[in-house]
């Protein structure tokens, strides 16, 4: 098997519009969660979101390239071609066909302007028209013309995986890219997710499964709270992050820039109920254990464990209980943290958010804090690194990502050497 080496990140995120930025932002333990501004919400039981702000839609490639990609889709173009430029000097050591993409991302739905319009349509003509919609706004909402934005940016022309498992999804498609490289079908593979679920539907629809916390809607950055004791539902929000990921021996020969190297992968089903989370830890303690076996590293040799956090009273619950399992009496000597305590949840870009987390930890020796961490829950008593960073060598970190309909997908980075020099950011707004 081949190693694996992780060479660049890109992020857009609620956080700044860059890794750098988005990295120094959960460091300082800052929110980007604020009011929803992409319809108005002022009449909605939840009015709050993690939202991308100030994007510049340039940074997604040339206007023939975006003209047709979603506001997601333009988020995954900008933080691909970030890590693409990260990552330096791939394009003439790699052969195109041996360059691939994995991409996870929501399937796209119309906008509730254009539901209307078809129901007025429909019923003006007694349900006998067809309705028409311009072919640019169907292909908007087709998740594959990130996936290509993404694949185009890297000139790949090799493997090409779409994906779809909701909150997992970047990390399903990080394993996934990692699994072609370890086995010889590519050389170098960008991989990540991109999501913008900040829409009325997918508000309305979050809302009615009760997944939503309405408590906080005059305090946004205080309404995400993973681990709290008044935790009552995750906040959603919205961007992409991309990694690109080498053959370790070609990395190494091209004299790239290692982050860290990507080391063990397990993904697994609960099998449970479509929305809650086992109160055993069910599936995500298999997928945490197939990661650490892969990896090689044992329990003890991880340091941090970016956690799934959503901050829903199951989810914290399930997750705290899966790592206990797992790591038995090592469980109290990690440090464990959510970033979506200051991202909300970008859902299928949410994994992504947590491997900046890791890799800024390896390399700074910083775990970034749990915000809003203020009442402790005596059914959660691990370390989650409450309200202010912790300074600590990190060897080794573990991602968690758990997703509706129970599937899981974890893994594991681990320190290359020396530490390079810190990301540089765009100016902080």
């Amino acid at each position: 098997m081949n190693r694996v080496a992780v060479t660049g990140i890109g992020a857009v995120t609620p956080l700044g519009n860059d890794a750098g930025t988005t990295w120094r932002a959960l460091v300082a333990g800052r929110s980007g969660v604020g009011p929803l501004e992409t319809f108005d919400a002022s009449t909605m039981p939840v009015r709050i979101a993690g939202q991308v702000r100030d994007f510049d839609p340039a940074s997604a490639g040339p206007a023939r390239e975006r003209r047709h990609l979603s506001r997601a889709a333009l988020f995954a173009a900008a933080a691909a071609r970030e890590a693409l430029r990260s990552a330096g000097g791939w394009e003439a050591a790699t052969d195109p066909y041996r360059r691939g993409v994995a991409v996870a991302g929501t399937v796209g739905r119309p906008e509730l302007q254009e539901l209307v319009d078809m129901s007025h349509q429909l019923e003006s003509s007694g349900y006998h028209d067809l309705y028409r919609q311009a072919p640019v706004d169907v292909l908007r909402r087709n998740q594959n013309l990130g996936t290509r934005a993404v694949a185009e940016a890297a000139g790949a022309r090799g493997p090409m995986l779409s994906l779809s498992t909701a909150c997992a999804g970047a990390a399903h498609a990080i394993g996934e890219a990692y699994r072609a490289i370890q086995e010889g079908e590519a050389t170098l593979m960008v991989a990540g997710g991109f999501d913008a679920l900040t829409t009325w539907m997918d508000v309305v629809g979050f809302s009615l499964l009760g997944a939503l916390t309405d408590r906080w809607n005059d305090e946004p950055e205080r309404a995400s709270r993973p681990f709290d004791a008044e935790r009552s539902g995750f906040v959603l929000g919205e961007g992409a992050v991309f990694a690109v990921l080498e053959d370790w021996d070609a990395a190494v020969a091209r004299g790239a820039r290692i982050h860290a190297e990507l080391a063990g992968y397990g993904s697994s089903l609960n099998a449970y109920r479509i929305t809650d989370s086992p109160p055993d830890g069910g599936g995500a303690v298999a997928a945490m254990r197939d990661a650490l076996e892969e990896s090689g590293l044992g329990p003890d040799g991880i340091d941090y464990v970016v956690a799934h956090g959503t901050s829903t009273p199951g989810n914290d619950l399930s997750e705290t209980v899966a790592i206990k399992e797992v790591f038995r009496e090592h469980a109290h000597e990690l440090l464990v943290s959510s970033p979506k305590s200051m991202t909300g949840h970008l859902t299928s870009a949410a994994a992504g958010v947590n491997l900046v987390a890791a890799l800024g930890a390896l390399r700074e020796g910083v775990v970034p804090p749990t915000v809003n961490l203020d009442h402790p829950d005596p059914k959660l008593d691990l370390d989650y690194v409450p309200n202010r960073f912790r300074t600590r060598q990190v060897r080794a970190a573990l991602v968690n990502a758990f997703a509706f309909g129970g599937t899981n997908a974890c893994f594991v980075v681990s320190a290359p050497g020396p530490a390079p020099e810190p990301l540089p950011a765009q100016e902080e707004s």
